[in-house]
Protein backbone atom coordinates (compact mmCIF):
# COMPACT_ATOMS: atom_id res chain seq x y z
CA UNK A 1 0.00 0.00 0.00
CA UNK A 2 1.71 3.48 -0.57
CA UNK A 3 1.73 5.83 1.59
CA UNK A 4 2.16 9.58 1.60
CA UNK A 5 3.58 11.68 4.53
CA UNK A 6 2.70 15.32 5.23
CA UNK A 7 4.08 16.43 7.97
CA UNK A 8 2.55 14.41 10.88
CA UNK A 9 -0.19 12.99 8.59
CA UNK A 10 0.43 9.61 6.77
CA UNK A 11 -2.22 9.53 3.93
CA UNK A 12 -2.79 5.95 2.17
CA UNK A 13 -3.28 6.27 -1.02
CA UNK A 14 -6.41 4.21 -1.17
CA UNK A 15 -7.73 6.28 2.06
CA UNK A 16 -9.53 8.85 0.67
CA UNK A 17 -13.19 7.76 -0.40
CA UNK A 18 -14.37 11.95 -2.05
CA UNK A 19 -18.10 12.28 -1.28
CA UNK A 20 -20.13 12.58 -4.89
CA UNK A 21 -22.78 15.87 -4.74
CA UNK A 22 -25.63 13.02 -4.69
CA UNK A 23 -24.19 12.60 -0.82
CA UNK A 24 -23.83 15.66 0.37
CA UNK A 25 -27.58 16.95 -0.37
CA UNK A 26 -29.15 14.88 2.32
CA UNK A 27 -27.50 16.68 5.31
CA UNK A 28 -28.19 19.95 3.85
CA UNK A 29 -31.80 20.42 5.65
CA UNK A 30 -30.14 19.13 8.95
CA UNK A 31 -28.46 22.67 9.12
CA UNK A 32 -29.40 25.84 10.18
CA UNK A 33 -29.20 28.67 7.27
CA UNK A 34 -26.84 30.96 9.24
CA UNK A 35 -24.35 28.22 10.23
CA UNK A 36 -20.75 29.13 9.33
CA UNK A 37 -19.76 25.36 8.27
CA UNK A 38 -15.93 24.35 8.55
CA UNK A 39 -15.28 21.66 6.20
CA UNK A 40 -11.90 20.81 7.86
CA UNK A 41 -11.04 17.48 5.06
CA UNK A 42 -12.06 19.52 1.90
CA UNK A 43 -10.36 21.44 -0.80
CA UNK A 44 -12.22 24.30 -3.03
CA UNK A 45 -13.63 21.22 -5.49
CA UNK A 46 -15.31 19.04 -2.55
CA UNK A 47 -18.81 18.50 -3.32
CA UNK A 48 -19.38 19.46 0.08
CA UNK A 49 -17.75 22.79 -0.07
CA UNK A 50 -19.41 23.36 -3.59
CA UNK A 51 -22.72 22.18 -2.77
CA UNK A 52 -23.04 23.89 0.54
CA UNK A 53 -21.78 27.47 -1.21
CA UNK A 54 -25.02 27.03 -3.47
CA UNK A 55 -27.50 26.54 -0.66
CA UNK A 56 -26.47 29.42 0.93
CA UNK A 57 -24.16 28.65 4.05
CA UNK A 58 -20.94 30.49 4.58
CA UNK A 59 -18.06 27.77 4.72
CA UNK A 60 -14.82 27.58 5.51
CA UNK A 61 -12.74 24.94 3.72
CA UNK A 62 -9.36 23.23 4.82
CA UNK A 63 -7.34 20.21 4.01
CA UNK A 64 -3.99 19.32 5.22
CA UNK A 65 -2.36 19.53 1.52
CA UNK A 66 -2.78 23.29 2.00
CA UNK A 67 -1.00 23.12 5.19
CA UNK A 68 -3.96 23.21 7.45
CA UNK A 69 -3.61 20.05 9.51
CA UNK A 70 -7.33 19.49 11.21
CA UNK A 71 -5.27 18.30 14.61
CA UNK A 72 -3.55 22.04 14.73
CA UNK A 73 -5.93 24.21 12.84
CA UNK A 74 -9.06 25.90 13.97
CA UNK A 75 -10.77 28.82 11.59
CA UNK A 76 -11.66 31.55 13.99
CA UNK A 77 -15.22 31.50 13.70
CA UNK A 78 -17.64 28.41 12.92
CA UNK A 79 -20.48 26.61 13.83
CA UNK A 80 -21.03 22.87 12.66
CA UNK A 81 -18.20 20.40 11.40
CA UNK A 82 -19.31 18.79 8.07
CA UNK A 83 -16.83 16.40 5.71
CA UNK A 84 -15.62 13.03 4.91
CA UNK A 85 -12.62 12.51 6.89
CA UNK A 86 -9.80 10.20 6.24
CA UNK A 87 -11.32 6.73 7.12
CA UNK A 88 -7.83 4.38 8.64
CA UNK A 89 -7.93 8.14 11.76
CA UNK A 90 -11.59 8.10 12.60
CA UNK A 91 -11.00 7.69 16.32
CA UNK A 92 -8.31 10.81 16.37
CA UNK A 93 -10.87 12.64 14.34
CA UNK A 94 -14.11 11.47 16.43
CA UNK A 95 -11.95 12.87 19.45
CA UNK A 96 -10.66 16.01 17.69
CA UNK A 97 -14.87 17.00 16.86
CA UNK A 98 -15.80 16.31 20.07
CA UNK A 99 -13.56 18.25 21.85
CA UNK A 100 -14.98 21.11 20.31
CA UNK A 101 -18.36 20.64 21.91
CA UNK A 102 -19.97 21.64 18.73
CA UNK A 103 -22.42 19.56 16.12
CA UNK A 104 -20.98 18.19 13.72
CA UNK A 105 -21.71 15.50 10.74
CA UNK A 106 -19.32 13.28 9.62
CA UNK A 107 -19.80 10.59 7.08
CA UNK A 108 -18.06 7.29 7.83
CA UNK A 109 -17.94 3.61 6.77
CA UNK A 110 -20.98 1.96 8.77
CA UNK A 111 -17.79 -0.53 9.87
CA UNK A 112 -16.88 2.03 11.82
CA UNK A 113 -19.52 0.91 14.61
CA UNK A 114 -17.83 -2.86 14.61
CA UNK A 115 -14.76 -1.30 16.44
CA UNK A 116 -14.83 -0.16 20.23
CA UNK A 117 -14.11 3.42 19.78
CA UNK A 118 -18.01 4.89 19.49
CA UNK A 119 -18.65 2.96 22.34
CA UNK A 120 -15.94 4.49 24.68
CA UNK A 121 -16.02 7.88 22.46
CA UNK A 122 -20.30 8.82 22.66
CA UNK A 123 -20.91 6.52 26.40
CA UNK A 124 -22.03 9.92 27.89
CA UNK A 125 -22.53 11.86 24.93
CA UNK A 126 -25.31 11.20 22.05
CA UNK A 127 -24.29 9.83 18.55
CA UNK A 128 -27.08 10.30 16.14
CA UNK A 129 -26.61 8.16 12.55
CA UNK A 130 -28.21 9.33 9.29
CA UNK A 131 -28.66 6.26 7.40
CA UNK A 132 -29.11 5.89 3.75
CA UNK A 133 -31.30 3.30 2.09
CA UNK A 134 -28.47 2.35 -0.67
CA UNK A 135 -24.53 2.46 -0.36
CA UNK A 136 -22.42 5.55 -2.01
CA UNK A 137 -20.63 4.96 -4.88
CA UNK A 138 -16.98 6.89 -4.31
CA UNK A 139 -16.02 5.53 -7.35
CA UNK A 140 -16.87 4.55 -10.64
CA UNK A 141 -16.43 0.45 -10.10
CA UNK A 142 -20.05 0.52 -8.45
CA UNK A 143 -19.03 -1.97 -6.13
CA UNK A 144 -19.24 -0.10 -2.96
CA UNK A 145 -18.41 -3.23 -0.21
CA UNK A 146 -19.56 -1.51 3.09
CA UNK A 147 -22.49 1.16 3.55
CA UNK A 148 -21.62 4.66 4.66
CA UNK A 149 -23.77 6.74 7.33
CA UNK A 150 -23.23 10.30 8.69
CA UNK A 151 -22.20 10.16 11.90
CA UNK A 152 -23.44 12.96 13.88
CA UNK A 153 -23.29 14.93 17.40
CA UNK A 154 -26.11 17.66 18.67
CA UNK A 155 -27.37 17.76 15.00
CA UNK A 156 -30.36 15.43 13.82
CA UNK A 157 -33.83 15.68 15.63
CA UNK A 158 -33.47 12.40 16.77
CA UNK A 159 -30.38 9.53 17.68
CA UNK A 160 -31.38 7.43 13.83
CA UNK A 161 -32.69 9.52 10.71
CA UNK A 162 -33.19 7.74 7.32
CA UNK A 163 -33.18 9.21 4.29
CA UNK A 164 -33.30 7.30 0.40
CA UNK A 165 -30.37 8.16 -1.57
CA UNK A 166 -30.76 9.08 -5.03
CA UNK A 167 -27.65 7.81 -6.69
CA UNK A 168 -26.41 9.36 -9.87
CA UNK A 169 -24.68 6.78 -11.66
CA UNK A 170 -21.00 7.80 -12.86
CA UNK A 171 -21.33 11.16 -10.63
CA UNK A 172 -17.72 11.66 -8.66
CA UNK A 173 -16.02 14.02 -6.60
CA UNK A 174 -14.11 16.94 -8.76
CA UNK A 175 -12.05 16.80 -5.30
CA UNK A 176 -10.65 13.56 -6.75
CA UNK A 177 -8.48 15.95 -9.78
CA UNK A 178 -7.32 18.02 -6.53
CA UNK A 179 -5.56 14.88 -4.59
CA UNK A 180 -4.31 13.26 -7.57
CA UNK A 181 -2.49 16.65 -8.09
CA UNK A 182 -1.23 17.03 -4.00
CA UNK A 183 0.14 12.91 -3.82
CA UNK A 184 2.02 13.62 -7.67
Amino acid sequence: MKIYHYNNWHIRANDGRYTPRYAVLPIIKYLPQKAIIWCPFDTENSEFVLALKEYGFNVIHSHIAYGKDFYTYEPECWDIIVSNPPFSNKRQVFERCLSFDKPFALIMSNLALNDSFPCRLFKDKELQLLMFDKRIQYNLLERIPFASSYFCHKLLPKQIVFENLDIVKGQMSRMYKDMEDFVK
